[in-house]
């Protein structure tokens, strides 16, 4: 028997070479490595996967009838879906739809903006979609991306050419392209409308107030919308200069009231991000009818940190219907009601808004359920896993197919199968207690990342354990208190940083637990005497904590205790924070809203909000997350500040 274990042991290490051999093989488009390796992973648990990479490399020259087979045999996991997927995206590149329509109801996933612009376009064709709801789709997909689009692009060019689209569909596209600095994507639009001046995209770009110079004496009516872009992209390098510009008589008359309110509240969106008192003056310029919601979002920002509420509630109504009821909106939509001395009836419609989103699951959950005037506690725990539930997990192929993956170093695979098989491979995605299950499974695997996200897609049950392990309990416990850090703030840090990974590594460098970047884990190993560090420690998890809650305290000590200002620093660096905190003494929740960078501003609201879920479930005790972000202003301590902190 012994001697049999070990010949299966070393099958199996020769089969997880092989695929370790083929993942290469696929990163470096190597057809005939992958096609000669393939039959060595027959049997294996990630032959789909394998079988995959072999015929993905070579999937625009593979016949129809391999592909089908291929699909058949890869049935009903992660792998096949995403063959289809991408034959799909083939196939409506090369307008073969005859054979689109064959495969796009056996389609799983439905959720690649591009893939669904085809499928619009598709049913819009055969007249199972209207022009109306197949343009609206269109646009809200096509406007989503940031990046340069085929599925959403060909649609709207064909749907613009049987004039179902209108060109200002195209316009706005190619507008929200150059703000997010996406020339090429801006360009792709602009082509469908003016092919001939498409390539001036690229020189608006790089020089908006040269080709705005060149126009002043030589404007056509047909170069207006590339006048918008102009000014539009001179708002993000430099938007007093936009602001110059706009205000040229030539450009008042000749731009619509529509154009010209994009481009003022793109100026007041740059303002705004630079914490300029301008701001609500310029958006004040153009019409929010005219504006892009994320315009309206920084006007919104700018007003609340001017404490001018009425404007901030005006700025929310001219949201989107979508936008306005995402979380942060219904709660700031309720908060600038509350603050306007309301009647009766509008301290009611708070209240109810409030109570709409109420809950220990965000941010924004938190600050509505204190805003009601109660305390952050656990909610009630769910019945507990029986042991079919636990087995029905464990014996789901996608779930071992995606723990093997993780086991063999490919993370990325694994991630991708784990949430498909959790949230895509069925309509609506595992129910309450197949969610349970399978995030019990993986924190038993201590997979920690993949039981938190799978435990979060709970829509009623709500574990706290599972949503906030806590692994790694005793470092961070020794190291924390040994220098009076909040363990709970440590935890709720490395939640949102490395999800509990150790060997986490992100795209700038930094690493680990508490994602440290090299530079600063050197200079906070001199401070703090840690002899004889070398870069390569900070993978090492002792290490990384000891070096990451000492760099954590020193910032808090830095900013006087404020936790959102050194969760802020943590990030995106202590002189950011510094010059963020410099203005009007703002309400916690108002500071952390206006917060310049999207990542960081995320980053804050996650890190404090994990900070009160695990103190809640440590201590067993209420807790509050409006104490703990305070409020904020400029700094009035007497103690010098840490110019060294990096």
């Amino acid at each position: 028997m012994a001697v049999l274990a070990m010949q299966a042991a070393l099958a199996q290490s020769a089969s997880d070479a092989a695929l370790l051999r083929m993942q290469d093989a696929f990163r470096k488009n190597q057809s005939t490595t992958l096609s000669q390796t393939l039959p060595q992973l027959r049997g294996h648990v990630l032959e789909p996967m394998a079988a995959y990479w072999e015929l993905r490399v070579r999937l625009d020259t593979a016949p129809v009838a391999q592909i089908t087979q291929r699909l058949a045999v890869l049935q009903g996991s992660y792998w096949e879906d995403r063959l289809r997927a991408d034959w799909l995206a083939l196939l409506a590149r090369r307008e073969q739809w005859d054979s689109f329509d064959a495969q796009w109801p056996l389609y799983r996933m439905r959720d690649e903006r591009s893939l669904l612009c085809s499928g619009t376009l598709r049913d819009w064709q055969r007249g199972t979609a209207t022009s109306e709801r197949a343009a609206a789709d269109i646009a809200r997909w096509w406007h989503a991306q940031r990046e340069i689009d085929q599925g959403c692009a060909q649609a709207a060019r064909l749907m613009l050419a049987k004039k179902a689209l209108g060109e200002d569909v195209v316009w706005r596209r190619a507008r929200w392209a150059m703000e997010v600095n996406q020339p090429s994507a801006a360009e792709q639009a602009m082509a469908m409308v003016d092919p001939a001046r498409a390539k001036t995209v690229h020189a608006i770009a790089k020089q908006p107030e040269r080709y705005l110079n060149e126009k002043i004496t030589a404007f056509r009516t047909s170069t207006k919308e590339l006048v918008t872009l102009a000014l539009i992209r001179l708002a993000a390098n430099d938007p007093e200069a936009a602001v110059n510009a706009l205000q040229n008589n030539r450009w008042r008359i000749q731009l619509t009231s529509e154009e010209r309110s994009w481009v003022w509240g793109a100026i007041g969106k740059r303002q705004a991000q630079r914490l300029q008192d301008t701001a609500l003056e310029t958006f004040a310029k153009g019409s929010t009818n005219g504006m892009h919601d994320d315009h309206l979002a920084w006007k919104t920002r700018a007003a609340l940190r001017a404490g001018q509420w009425g404007v901030a509630d005006n700025a929310i109504a001219a949201m989107s219907a979508e936008q306005q009821l995402d979380p942060t909106w219904v709660y700031w939509k309720a908060r600038v009601k509350l603050a306007q001395m309301p009647t009766q009836a509008q301290t009611e419609q708070a209240q109810h808004l409030l109570r709409s989103i109420a809950s220990t699951r965000h941010f924004y959950g938190q600050l509505a359920t204190e805003a009601l005037g109660q305390s952050i506690t656990l909610p009630t725990l769910p019945e507990p896993l029986s042991v079919d539930e636990r087995l029905t997990a464990r014996n789901n192929p996608g779930l071992q197919r995606a723990l093997t993956a993780i086991r063999l170093g490919l993370r990325t695979e694994g991630n991708r199968e784990w949430n498909y098989t959790v949230s895509l491979h069925t309509p609506g995605g595992m129910n309450d207690r197949e969610l349970l299950a399978a995030a019990d499974w993986a924190c038993e695997q201590a997979r920690w990342d993949r039981c938190i996200y799978t435990s979060k897609r709970t829509q009623i049950a709500h574990e706290p354990s599972q949503r906030f392990p806590l692994p790694h309990r005793d470092l961070v416990l020794t190291h924390a208190s040994a220098i009076g850090l909040d363990p709970g703030l440590v935890f709720g840090l490395i939640r949102q940083e490395s999800r509990f990974v150790t060997d986490a590594r992100s795209h700038v460098g930094a690493s680990g637990l508490m994602q440290v970047m090299p530079p600063t884990a050197k200079w906070t190993a001199k401070r703090i005497g840690l002899s004889n560090f070398r870069p390569k420690d900070i993978n090492d998890q002792l290490t990384n904590v000891r070096i990451g809650t000492a760099y954590l305290k020193m910032v808090i000590d830095d900013f006087d205790g404020s936790l959102p200002l050194a969760v802020a620093a943590y990030n995106a660096g202590p002189s950011r924070s510094r010059t963020w905190r410099n203005g009007p003494i703002l309400a916690g929740d108002i500071w952390v809203e206006n917060i310049p960078f999207e990542e960081t501003r995320d980053y804050v609201k996650r890190v404090l909000s994990n900070n009160v879920n695990y103190n809640a479930l440590m201590s067993g005790q209420p807790q509050s997350l409006r104490a703990r972000l305070g409020t904020v202003g400029p700094r009035i301590s007497a103690t010098p500040i840490n110019t060294e902190l990096p």
